[in-house]
């Protein structure tokens, strides 16, 4: 079935290790140092971790969701502006 207009198509995700994580960050304009990244993504003493990193079934390496990754700092600014008096 076919839609009018305009139709919408889902890019596949795309998948990324800590170093391509750090970059992506960086071109956001948010500096974080190895060590920093790699605390991100460790799993604290309840097993959750700050950023929603997972082991690759295949090569075992922690990856996340670029989009993801992105989308979890933009609503932070929203959310921090959103709360801000003026």
């Amino acid at each position: 079935m076919m839609q009018s207009g305009k139709e919408h198509i889902m890019k596949p995700p795309t998948y990324i290790g800590l170093p391509e994580a750090r970059q992506v960050l960086a071109e956001m304009g948010i500096e974080l140092n190895d060590r920093q990244m790699k605390r991100a993504a460790e799993k604290d003493a309840t097993g959750q971790r700050k950023l929603p990193f997972f082991v690759d079934p295949i090569d075992g390496k922690l990856k996340i969701e670029k989009g993801s990754l992105v989308r979890i700092y933009r609503e932070a600014q929203i959310n921090a502006e959103n709360s801000a008096k003026y």
